[in-house]
């Protein structure tokens, strides 16, 4: 079902009522009632601290908690000159839709800026709210992404691919383009919203990296603003993931198949203007279970070792085998090797019309040993040594590219043989 607007009728209304607002702050949610009263009050406590004289509004958008998320967002007052409005989305289940939604508000408001803040955020403080809009509202910028002090092995898909690609692709260092919290302008909101994509997986995952790379392929001007310290809710490499992987990364090659005359002609990289000063503060430890990442990558080649070596050139698959004789704590995935692996999968997903989501399905094993190879690497560093492994191996795929391009042009015949036997995974 093709829905025409995300907004329910009482939220069209209570937006008419307002009329025109300033600022709005979109949070959205599913099943967050143990946060998001506390990043309720911290945006709060940010507007009346640095924009008391701008009208603001807060627009909660939940996808249908089933917990109290609503009933404690209803409850916390606000400042009494701020609005708020908690809303149901309406059309498919996910943090696009949701998004869409705030969208749609912020379009109808007129507001001057908007900011977006995930929640289930432990770390938020009042200053993310001048961090994030202060760039648009003084510095005409259009599309805010957050610089984020984060544990070392936080985050391993950002440092491990998202960051790899967007920079060496579009030619942008944009240290967290799936950061989750981020800022823009009206006439940048206005374009999401006007796109074809909200009946597409994106509405369902991947909004992150869809809004990123739309922004810079549109000539949007970027800010970078540095946020400090993020803290929330824990999510184990080894554990949760995996469906985060194969999300993020199809959304990522399907992107680039759509914005293909853009990368393809992208040399180099540059930063982005930065606003803020970065933290040194040293993030809360995060506990990585080595061993079970190493067994879910063994255990993987058992299953799909035939397959891998139908995707990936022999010399990438020698050096699959020769990971698999190493023993948990000396495991290692050399950053070269990660590349090749990343950009010949990349180029499979483009040659292959059939069965994509099986192909990414099963490659994540080999996501688990990259991290694996990361913890073991980093593993006596300090989150800055760690950061300088991470720009490492993001400029090895950017000085990389070349060997993209060729896997990505070359001439490639159908195997009907591994058609049929992705089929069976």
């Amino acid at each position: 079902m093709k829905y025409d607007t995300s907004l329910r009728p009482y939220t069209a209304k209570r937006l008419e009522e307002i009329e025109q607002a300033d600022l709005m702050v979109g949070i959205p949610c599913y099943n967050n009632e143990a946060t998001i009263a506390h990043v309720v009050q911290m945006v709060s406590h940010g507007l009346a601290e640095y924009y008391k004289d701008l009208r603001a509004v807060v627009v909660i958008s939940d996808g249908g908690s089933t917990d109290d998320t609503r009933e404690v967002a209803k409850d916390f007052q606000l400042k009494p000159w701020q609005e708020k409005i908690i809303t149901i989305y309406r059309g498919p289940s996910g943090k696009g839709t949701a998004l869409r939604s705030i969208f749609e508000a912020a379009q109808r408001l007129s507001v001057k800026a908007c900011m977006v803040v995930d929640s289930d955020l432990r770390s938020i403080s009042s200053q993310w709210v001048k961090s994030l809009l202060e760039p648009v509202l003084k510095h005409n910028c259009d599309f805010v992404t957050p610089i984020y002090t984060r544990h070392k092995y936080d985050g391993t898909i950002t440092n491990n691919i998202v960051y790899n690609l967007t920079r060496a692709l579009y030619g942008k260092r944009i240290r967290q383009p799936i950061g989750g919290d981020f800022a823009f302008s009206r006439n940048c909101a206005g374009y999401f919203m006007s796109q074809n994509v909200w009946d597409t997986d994106v509405a369902r995952y991947g909004i992150d990296i869809w809004m990123t790379t739309n922004a810079i392929v549109n000539n949007f001007k970027i800010y970078q603003s540095n946020l400090g310290v993020k803290i929330h809710d824990d999510k184990d490499p080894g554990s949760q993931l995996a469906p985060m992987f194969r999300e993020v990364v199809w959304t990522l090659f399907t992107l680039m198949e759509q914005n293909e005359t853009r990368w393809l002609a992208v040399q180099g990289s540059e930063t982005t203007n930065i606003y803020g000063h970065s933290s040194h503060e040293e993030p809360e430890p995060i506990n990585v279970n080595v061993k079970a990442l190493v067994k879910k990558f063994k255990v993987g080649y058992e299953h799909f070792g035939v397959l891998w070596k139908k995707i990936f050139l022999p010399g990438s698959f020698h050096m699959i085998q020769e990971a698999l004789k190493l023993p948990d704590d000396k495991f290692v995935f050399e950053i070269d090797v990660w590349v090749n692996i990343l950009y010949e999968l990349a180029s499979t997903f483009h040659h292959w019309p059939h069965n994509r989501y099986k192909l990414l399905e099963l490659a994540t094993p080999l996501y688990y040993g990259r991290v694996a190879s990361f913890v073991n690497t980093t593993r006596e560093m300090d989150s800055a040594q760690a950061e300088a492994v991470v720009e490492k191996q993001a400029q090895a795929f950017e000085d990389n590219k070349g060997f993209l391009i060729n896997m990505w042009q070359r001439p490639f015949k159908e195997d009907e043989e591994m058609n049929n036997k992705l089929q069976e995974v």
